[in-house]
């Protein structure tokens, strides 16, 4: 099991990175939305500290409601103000009632379904904040609860109005206290999936539908009218959710052959978590019926037992659904042979650090739900009138002592790149306030 909190945030790094950057047609909607990421990225500085404030939820008594949903009311005080728990009538406030309709959804689909209880299995109570932050563009489940921001509202709308949002930070804690599946790299990729193929299960279980009659939409409504995007996932064809000036093509692949090797998003969890959520599709039509009763319990089965840790890969997952299969082990080895996946598959190398001109200094941040990568890069030869502010949080920090802890799912970090120095990746919760001033400038447009 894992042995530290997951921070899991639903917008991927890179896909916030893109919507930020520098266009050379300068829009009022980009610029809001360049404020408003700018935005999350100071009410993240909260996020370290309500993670060193935390407290355990205990397991409830059988009296005791299954979730409760709260307002941070635009602040980052966690969980905020009490709104509504299970079997209170519905709240005037929307977002209310969204998180208690997904949360309660995603708990019925692990109970109902897979007989846990809550994602620990020992029946704590679902906490859930809504109205985090300022146009906060990410949901995120912190080792204790989940947390809904309300988007920018201009590209992302609520993070509460898609069931599968819910869903899958949810799930997010269930792997934390299963598999714990560490957050980087393949085994980060299954995380990220894991939370899709649960996603996806509690949204079709809603909705009355088989694998074959599914959309297989993940955050589909996430984006708002006049982005052109269909949601932010396609399970059934990785890569082709979304195609938009702002926010570029989507960048998931659906095959081993073109798995991403990077240093980016924690090894490309977004990106390669397209590969195990295409196989789990192709099972879950190929077994038909329920996606939940059928595909979704063979899945379930492996994350949960003893063939699957920490470190497995693909083709160990792979082998772990097969062997839970039964009947179905012929299906689901051919969804897996089909994106090119075997017990025999070998992984490439990772590309290294790369360094940019001695005179520059550059950020990128990756992770969040979305996993969009946002960059930016300052010459200090420049006459840009931030290289001042830039030369003096480069001088007074030590760069060589920075360390990136464990990688936490759907959480963001930044990868800083400086004149002679080896690319240093450090984790949300680790910025100093330095570094998040660092990270607010070089992210800034002109």
């Amino acid at each position: 099991m894992s042995t530290h909190p997951l921070h899991c945030q639903f917008v991927p790094p890179w896909l916030l990175e893109r919507i930020a950057a520098p266009m050379d047609a300068r829009t009022m909607i980009v610029d809001t939305v360049a404020e408003a990421v700018a935005e999350t990225l100071r009410t993240d500085l909260q996020i370290r500290a309500a993670r060193a404030r935390k407290v355990t939820h205990p397991s409830r008594p059988a009296a005791t409601a299954a979730w409760a949903v709260y307002t941070a009311g635009s602040t980052q005080t966690l969980p905020g103000t009490l709104m509504r728990t299970a079997g209170d009538p519905q709240s005037p406030d929307v977002a209310v009632n969204e998180a208690a309709t997904g949360g309660q959804v995603a708990l019925d689909l692990f109970s109902q379904v897979y007989g846990r209880d809550s994602y620990d299995g020992a029946g704590a109570e679902v906490v859930m904040s809504v109205h985090y932050g300022r146009r906060y563009d990410n949901a995120f489940w912190n080792g204790t609860q989940l947390v809904f921001g309300d988007g920018d509202g201009q590209i992302f709308g609520r993070f509460t109005k898609p069931v599968d949002v819910l869903a899958h930070e949810l799930s997010h804690a269930v792997t934390e206290h299963t598999a714990g599946l560490v957050y980087s790299d393949e085994p980060g990729a299954l995380n990220e999936s894991m939370s899709d193929v649960f996603g996806i299960c509690a949204k079709q279980r809603l909705l009355g539908q088989t694998a074959a009659q599914a959309d297989w939409l993940i955050g589909e409504g996430i984006f708002l009218p006049g982005v052109h995007a269909r949601a932010l996932r396609d399970m059934a064809h990785p890569g082709t959710a979304y195609d938009d000036p702002q926010l570029g093509k989507d960048p998931q692949v659906g095959s081993y052959a073109d798995y991403v090797h990077t240093t980016s998003d924690n090894g490309g969890v977004h990106i390669n978590s397209g590969i195990p959520n295409r196989a789990f599709q192709l099972a879950a039509t190929g077994i038909g019926g329920s996606s939940a009763e059928g595909a979704g319990k063979i899945w379930y089965a492996a994350l949960t037992g003893s063939g699957v840790g920490p470190n497995t890969d693909f083709a160990g997952f792979a082998a772990a659904t097969v062997a839970a299969a039964g009947a179905h082990a012929d299906v689901v080895r051919q969804a897996w042979t089909t994106v090119g996946v075997t017990p025999a598959t070998t992984r490439g190398t990772h590309l290294g650090p790369k360094k940019l001109a001695p005179s520059s200094v550059g950020v990128r941040r990756t992770g969040g739900f979305a996993g969009i990568t946002r960059a930016g890069q300052l010459d200090l030869d420049s006459d840009d009138p931030r290289v001042d502010d830039v030369r003096r949080l480069v001088e007074r920090t030590d760069f060589a002592a920075l360390s990136q802890g464990p990688a936490i799912a759907d959480a963001f970090s930044y990868t800083f790149s400086l004149p002679e120095h080896d690319e240093v990746t450090v984790a949300e919760d680790d910025l100093t306030h330095d570094l998040r001033r660092l990270v607010e400038l070089l992210l800034r447009d002109s």
